[in-house]
């Protein structure tokens, strides 16, 4: 499914969130679809399962999966997905819109790039 790289200087449970999350914006994993239990990815990515619990448990949190007690880990339609996650994407946008200003780019270049990576993802 996916691997951890031990030169990333993020944490190993922010590389699996981020991981998950891409495969569950993808379709990879649709709504309501079963996920890998704990214990599996665990083995497959050879790393305490504490690490998966803690990537699960904040993805839960932000909504991008749900946990039936007993039945294991799902992932989450976009309903469910929590408005902070939007914001926090958004904060980083004007964040990084603000630095590439910074630099130079003009706000008709930053609104290209926005619309041109709206048009790859539809």
């Amino acid at each position: 499914m996916f691997s951890i790289n031990y030169r990333d200087p993020r944490p190993v449970y922010e590389q699996i969130m981020d991981e998950m999350r891409r495969l569950i914006i993808s379709g990879v994993f649709p709504p309501d679809e079963k996920l890998p239990s704990v214990r599996e990815l665990a083995q497959q990515l050879a790393i305490n399962p504490n690490t998966i619990q803690r990537a699960y448990r904040e993805l839960e949190q932000s909504g991008y999966l749900y946990s039936v007690p007993g039945k294991g880990n799902f992932a989450g339609g976009r309903q469910e997905v929590d408005q902070r996650r939007r914001d926090t994407l958004l904060q980083r946008l004007r964040d990084t819109a603000r630095e590439l200003r910074w630099l130079g780019m003009t706000d008709q270049e930053l609104a290209a790039a926005v619309c041109e990576e709206g048009e790859e993802t539809q």
